[in-house]
C-alpha cells in the first residue's frame, strides 16, 4: 500500500510504498476512501524536518537537556547515534482518514465489515484503527464531509472545555480549518460569534456562516471591537484556535474578555502570560487536549476500555459521532470549506507548497478499485544466503544495534516485519533487508530464514518465540524470554522437541569489561559476592514498560540483565531469590527495588535497581568481591582491580557487549554450534527474573526450579 511519510532528517514528504497492517485485537482495518491534510499541524511537521539540527534543537529545549544529561553518563558517540537513529524514523503524516472497514479485529462488537467509518487514521491507503477511535458515518454524510470529523472533534472540546451557554458571546482567534468549525458549532450552540483572522478568503467564508469576521490585516484592534460589540463587557469566552508564536494572542485575549471570563487554547501560541492581565479579572485559562477525554489514555483507545457515560459524558469517539451527527442534521455545514480534493498520487500539489498554501481543506482522494492489502513487499536485491536471518519488530534498538551489528558481521538478513508495516519498510530500505512486511509468519513460512531474531514488546515474546521453534528455527529474543512461568515451561519443552536453540539478548556478559574481570576471576575461584547497581532512571508509570500485562515491570524487562550477569560471573546458577522495593506498596514501585540471590556454588548477589537517581550519575556499577580482590566497572567504561596482581585498568568507550554479542550470533546464524548463552543458563535467569517480582508479592525468599 502507499503512505505518506515526513522524512525527519532531510525534511523531504515522500509517498512511500509499505506493507499494509494486520488487523489487531480490539481494532478494525479499514481501506481508505478520503483523508483531510491538517494543514496547520502538517505545516509545522514539515518545517520542523525541514530546519538544520541547531533550529531543530531549539524548538525542544527539554530534550537537548536530555541529550547532553546522556553525553555525561554514555559518551559522545553513543548519544550521537542515538540522536540520528531518532531521526531517521519518519514521520506517518495526517490524522483525518475515512473508509470503508474490510477486517474486524477478535473483541471488537461495534463494528463489522463493509461499514463506513471516520477515524484518526494516517494518509495511507489502509489503516488499522483501536475500536474507541472510530465512529461509524451516517448514510447522508459524504466521504468528503466525513473527513472533517477528527479536525471538527478537536473544535467541539475546546468548546466543552470553555462550557458556553446560549447567549454568550465568544470570541475564536484563528479562522483556518479548525476556528471556523468552531465557529459555527458555537453558533448551533446559540452563541454571539465574533472572529478574527489575517486571511480575507477565510473572513469571508466566516461571516457567510453569521460569524462577526474581522480581517485583522488593516490594524483594527479587536481588544476595542469586541469591548464594541458587548457594550463594554467583554467576551464571555475566548477560543484560540490560532497557530502563531507570538504573546500578543494570549495577552489581547485576555484584555478583552470579561471580569471572569474563560480562555481556552486549541492552537499553538506563546505563553508568556501576564499576571497583571488574569489577576485584575480572575480570568481562567486551560489548554484543550485534541480530540477530548480518553485522548493518550492507552486503557481507553488501545484496550477499548471505554468511560462510563454517566460519569464521562463526552469521551473522544462520543464528540467523534457528534460533529458527524452535526454534518447529518445540517448544523455543520463542511462543504464550503473544502478547498481541493487531490489524487493520493498527486499528493504534493499539496505538500509542495504547504508552507505558502491558502487552502482552508485540501483532502486527498484514493482508489476505488477493489484491493487485497498486501503484507509483503520486495525492497533489497537478490535473496539471501544460507543462514539467513528473520527480524520480527522494527523499533529503536533494532534500528540502532541490531542491523548495525549484523551489516558490520556480514550476516544476510532476509526480512523485517512490524505490525504497521512503516518501520519494517524504512530499516530495509536503510539496510539492504530484502523483504519489509507487517506479518511475521511470512518469516516462518521461508524455508531459507533458519533464525529469528524477536524484538517486539515484552507481551509478545514468548508465543512469537513459540511459533519461530514450531517452524523449525532458532531464536533469539532481545529480553526478556516470557513474563510467565508457563510460557518459560512451554518454550523448553518446544525447544528440546523441535531441536533448536533458544537464546535471549543478554548482552552485557558480552562486554570486555565483564570479561576482563570473568578471566581474572579464574574458574576455581569458590563463591564470590557481587553488587550490580543500575541507576536506571525514572520513566513514567504510564508507559508500556510498567503494565505487567504488556511489559511485565522492569524487573522482569530490564533487570533480568543483571541477574543474567551474576550468573556469568559467578558461574553459577540462582537457587533462590528474594526482593524489597521501596514505599508503603511496594508491589507498585518495582522500579525502585533491591533483589537478593543465592547461587548453586554459595555465591552471594546484590541487585540494585533504582528510578530516582540522578541522570547526571553513571548508570551502571558492578563491583565483585573475591579472595581478598575487589573488580569495580564504572558505566562499562572503565575496569579496575584492587588487590589483584596483574590487572591493569581496563578504559574503553562505553562498551555493553552488544557488538560482541551479535559478532557471535553472526558467526551462530552461518555455522551454526553451540548457542551463544546455555540454555540452561537463559531459563534460569528467566525463571529467578519472573519469581524475584513473586517473592516481592510473598515477602518471602522463594526458590528457583
Amino acid at each position: 500500500m502507499k503512505q505518506i511519510i515526513q522524512d525527519l532528517k532531510t525534511g523531504k514528504t515522500i509517498l512511500e510504498e509499505v506493507p499494509a497492517p494486520l488487523v489487531k485485537t480490539g481494532a478494525v482495518l479499514i481501506k481508505t476512501q478520503r483523508s483531510l491534510v491538517s494543514l496547520g499541524t502538517e505545516r509545522m511537521l514539515v518545517e520542523f524536518g525541514k530546519s538544520n539540527l541547531v533550529s531543530k534543537a531549539r524548538q525542544q529545549p527539554d530534550k537537548v537537556k536530555m541529550v547532553l544529561d546522556k553525553i555525561k553518563t554514555d559518551g559522545l558517540m553513543p548519544t550521537l547515534e542515538a540522536v540520528f537513529s531518532k531521526l531517521n524514523q519518519p514521520l506517518p503524516m495526517g490524522y483525518c482518514n475515512v473508509g470503508e472497514i474490510v477486517a474486524v479485529g477478535k473483541g471488537v462488537k461495534e463494528f463489522k465489515v463493509g461499514d463506513r467509518v471516520a477515524s484518526n487514521g494516517n494518509h495511507a491507503e489502509f489503516v488499522c484503527i483501536p475500536e474507541n477511535l472510530v465512529a461509524r458515518i451516517p448514510d447522508n454524510v459524504s466521504y468528503s464531509e466525513a473527513s472533517f470529523t477528527i479536525i471538527g472533534a478537536i473544535g467541539l472540546q475546546g468548546i466543552r472545555l470553555l462550557n458556553p451557554t446560549m447567549g454568550e458571546t465568544v470570541v475564536v482567534i484563528g479562522l483556518g480549518l479548525i476556528g471556523l468549525i468552531t465557529a459555527e458549532l458555537l453558533i448551533a450552540n446559540g452563541c454571539d460569534v465574533i472572529g478574527f483572522d489575517y486571511d480575507q478568503s477565510k473572513v469571508d467564508i466566516a461571516t457567510a456562516k453569521g460569524i462577526k469576521a474581522i480581517n485583522l490585516s488593516a490594524g483594527a484592534d479587536q481588544v476595542k471591537i469586541v469591548e464594541e460589540h458587548t457594550n463594554g463587557v467583554g467576551a464571555d469566552g475566548v477560543i484560540i484556535t490560532a497557530s502563531n508564536k507570538t504573546n500578543d494572542i494570549i495577552s489581547n485575549s485576555a484584555k478583552m474578555s470579561r471580569k471572569r471570563g474563560r480562555i481556552v487554547l486549541v492552537g499553538v501560541i506563546g505563553l508568556d502570560i501576564s499576571r497583571a492581565d488574569f489577576y485584575e479579572k480572575e480570568l481562567t485559562f486551560q489548554v484543550s487536549c485534541s480530540y477530548g477525554p480518553g485522548r493518550y489514555d492507552d486503557d481507553y483507545e488501545q484496550k477499548g476500555q471505554d468511560y462510563p457515560l454517566p460519569f464521562v459524558r463526552w469521551t473522544e469517539k462520543r464528540n467523534f459521532q457528534t460533529v458527524l451527527g452535526a454534518i447529518s442534521n445540517g448544523k455543520l455545514n463542511v462543504k464550503p470549506l473544502i478547498t481541493e480534493e487531490i489524487p493520493l498520487a498527486d499528493f504534493d500539489k499539496i505538500y509542495g507548497n504547504i508552507g505558502t498554501s491558502k487552502s482552508v481543506a485540501s483532502i486527498l482522494v484514493y482508489s476505488n478499485e477493489e484491493e487485497t492489502p498486501i503484507r509483503k513487499v520486495e525492497v533489497g536485491a537478490g535473496k539471501g544466503k544460507g543462514g539467513a536471518l528473520g527480524i520480527v519488530g522494527a523499533g529503536n534498538f533494532t534500528n540502532a544495534m541490531i542491523l548495525p551489528a549484523l551489516k558490520k558481521n556480514e550476516t544476510p538478513v532476509k526480512y523485517i516485519a512490524s505490525s504497521g508495516g512503516l518501520s519494517a519498510k524504512t530499516l530495509a530500505n536503510k539496510f539492504g533487508v530484502n523483504f519489509a512486511t507487517s506479518d511475521y509468519k511470512e518469516i516462518l513460512a521461508d524455508d531459507e530464514v533458519k533464525l529469528v531474531l524477536i524484538t517486539t514488546r515484552h507481551n509478545l515474546h514468548a508465543s512469537m518465540a513459540l511459533a519461530c521453534l514450531e517452524a523449525g528455527k532458532h531464536v533469539f529474543v532481545e529480553k526478556p524470554l516470557a513474563l510467565k512461568l508457563t510460557e518459560v515451561d512451554d518454550i523448553i519443552a518446544q525447544a528440546e522437541k523441535s531441536e533448536k536453540s533458544v537464546v535471549v539478548g543478554f548482552n552485557r556478559r558480552f562486554s570486555p569489561h565483564m570479561e576482563k574481570i570473568k578471566k581474572a576471576l579464574g574458574e576455581a575461584s569458590g563463591p564470590i559476592n557481587v553488587c550490580a547497581t543500575m541507576n536506571a532512571g525514572f520513566i513514567p508509570k504510564d508507559v508500556w514498560i510498567h503494565d505487567m500485562e504488556v511489559g511485565g515491570g522492569r524487573i522482569i524487562g530490564e533487570a533480568c540483565h543483571y541477574i543474567d550477569l551474576l550468573v556469568y560471573l559467578t558461574g553459577s546458577q540462582v537457587v533462590s531469590v528474594c526482593m524489597n522495593a521501596m514505599g508503603k506498596n511496594p508491589e507498585e514501585n518495582t522500579d525502585n527495588a533491591s533483589i537478593l540471590l543465592r547461587f548453586e556454588n554459595g555465591s552471594n548477589g546484590t541487585i540494585n535497581y533504582f528510578a530516582n537517581g540522578a541522570k547526571s550519575y553513571s548508570k551502571e556499577r558492578i563491583e565483585v568481591y573475591s579472595q581478598e580482590r575487589t573488580f569495580v566497572c564504572d558505566n562499562f567504561r572503565i575496569t579496575q582491580g584492587f588487590g589483584a596482581k596483574g590487572f591493569g585498568k581496563l578504559k574503553t568507550k562505553q562498551d555493553k557487549g552488544h557488538v560482541e554479542q551479535f559478532r557471535r550470533l553472526s558467526e551462530f546464524a552461518k555455522k551454526g554450534g553451540n548457542p551463544i548463552i546455555p540454555v540452561n543458563e537463559v531459563i534460569n535467569v528467566s525463571k529467578a527474573s519472573i519469581l524475584a517480582v513473586e517473592s516481592l508479592k510473598m515477602g518471602a525468599w522463594v526458590d528457583v526450579d
